[in-house]
C-alpha cells in the first residue's frame, strides 16, 4: 500500500479492489489518517448550487429529471437573469457558503448565452465568492473565456466507469467528457468532477470511476460523490438502493486515492441520517452543498446542516473576507428569514 497521503496517478484495478475489500474499520482508519494529514478534520467547505436554466436538456442521462427525453413533471425555465443570480449569490454568502455554483441544463453553452454567463461569473466573483459553473461540454475557446472572466471551478462529472457509461448516457461519449475536462485544465481553471453511485453499477464500476479521476495527470481539486436520487419518470426510478456502507467505503477510498482533493458529499444527502453523514465526514468527505435543492432534487435544509455541524463540532471552512462576527450575524439573520420561507432556490 502506498505511503500515507501519497499522490499517485497509476492506480490499478487490483489495488483499488484491495482498498474496497479492507475490513471496514481498517479502511476508515486509513482514510481518516490521510484526511487528517491533508486537511483540518473538523472543517467542511460549504457551496451553494443554483439552477440558472432548468429543463429541456437534449442529453438522455437516465438519472436526470431535466432531460427532455423523459416526462418527470419538471417545469422548464429559461436562463435566469443576471441580477437574480447575483441576488441568490448574496443570500448564499450570507448563509456561510464560500463557493457559488451555477448550473444550466445544456449539452453545451450556446454562443448567444455566453455574454450573460460571463457577466454572472464576473459579478458573483466581485462578491468575494469562489465561482463554479456546470454548463455541459466546453470547447477550448469557451473554456478560455470563462477562465478570463474569473471562473474558478468548472464541474463536469464523469458519472461512472467507462464500461458502464453507455448504459446511462448515449448522447455524448466518455471521451467527450474527458476532452471537456482537458479543455478546462488547459484554460487554467480548477476541475470539479466526480460521479453518481447507486445507478445499478457494479463494484468494479465504482473502482473504474475512481481510477479515472485519480489517474488524471492532475487530480480534480473537487470530487463530488453523489448518491442517486431516484425521480419518477426517469429510467432509473426503480433501481435497487445502494447499500449505505458501500457508499461510505467509496468516500473513504476516494480520500485515500485523492488525498488533497476536496471530496464532496453531494446529491442524496436528504436520505442520509446524521450518523451516516458523520461517518462520511470521518472517512474524508469535507465539502457539501447547502440549501434545499441541488438543481432539481431535494437537499437537507440549511438549519439541519448547522445543527449537525454543531453536534459534530464541525466548522465551515473560511475562504471569504468577512470577519467571523459579521458572517455569523448575517448567517443567523438569514436563517431566521428562511424559517418563514418555503424555498431557497427557484429550480
Amino acid at each position: 500500500m502506498q505511503q500515507l497521503g501519497e499522490i499517485r496517478h497509476d492506480w490499478s484495478e487490483a489495488e483499488v479492489k484491495a482498498l474496497f475489500e479492507l475490513p471496514f474499520n481498517d479502511l476508515m482508519f486509513h482514510a481518516h489518517s490521510v484526511h487528517r494529514q491533508n486537511f483540518d478534520p473538523n472543517e467542511v467547505q460549504v457551496s451553494t448550487l443554483l439552477s440558472i436554466k432548468t429543463g429541456s436538456c437534449p442529453e438522455d442521462c437516465k438519472y436526470c429529471p431535466q432531460s427532455a427525453h423523459y416526462s418527470t413533471g419538471l417545469e422548464k425555465e429559461r436562463l435566469m437573469e443576471v441580477e437574480r443570480v447575483v441576488e441568490k449569490a448574496k443570500q448564499a454568502k450570507a448563509t456561510g457558503s464560500t463557493r457559488f455554483c451555477m448550473g444550466a441544463a445544456w449539452k453545451h453553452p450556446h454562443e448567444r448565452d455566453m455574454p450573460y454567463v460571463l457577466d454572472m461569473v464576473r459579478q458573483v466573483k466581485e462578491l468575494g465568492l469562489e465561482t463554479c459553473m456546470t454548463l455541459g461540454m466546453l470547447d477550448q475557446d469557451k473554456a478560455d473565456r470563462l477562465s478570463d472572466a474569473g471562473l474558478d471551478y468548472y464541474n463536469h462529472n464523469l458519472d461512472t466507469s467507462p464500461e458502464f457509461y453507455d448504459k446511462i448516457i448515449t448522447t455524448r461519449s466518455y471521451q467527450d467528457r474527458l476532452d471537456t475536462l482537458q479543455n478546462v485544465r488547459d484554460s487554467g481553471m480548477k476541475i470539479c468532477s466526480g460521479g453518481i453511485l447507486g445507478m445499478g453499477e457494479t463494484a468494479k464500476d465504482r473502482y473504474g470511476l475512481l481510477m479515472q479521476l485519480a489517474n488524471m495527470p492532475v487530480q480534480p481539486e473537487s470530487v463530488p460523490i453523489n448518491m442517486l436520487v431516484k425521480v419518477e419518470g426517469t429510467p432509473l426510478e426503480n433501481v435497487d438502493d445502494l447499500d449505505h456502507l458501500e457508499f461510505i467505503r467509496t468516500i473513504a477510498v476516494a480520500r485515500i486515492m485523492m488525498p488533497k482533493s476536496h471530496v464532496r458529499l453531494s446529491a442524496g444527502r436528504e436520505k442520509m441520517s446524521d450518523e451516516m453523514q458523520a461517518m462520511t465526514f470521518f472517512a474524508g468527505a469535507n465539502s457539501i452543498f447547502y440549501g434545499e435543492c441541488l438543481l432539481t432534487t431535494p437537499n437537507p435544509e440549511t438549519h439541519r446542516d448547522l445543527q449537525l455541524f454543531k453536534k459534530l463540532g464541525i466548522n465551515m471552512e473560511q475562504r471569504i473576507s468577512d470577519s467571523d462576527e459579521t458572517q455569523e450575524a448575517a448567517l443567523m439573520n438569514d436563517l431566521q428569514k428562511q424559517q418563514d420561507s418555503s424555498h431557497f432556490y427557484e429550480a
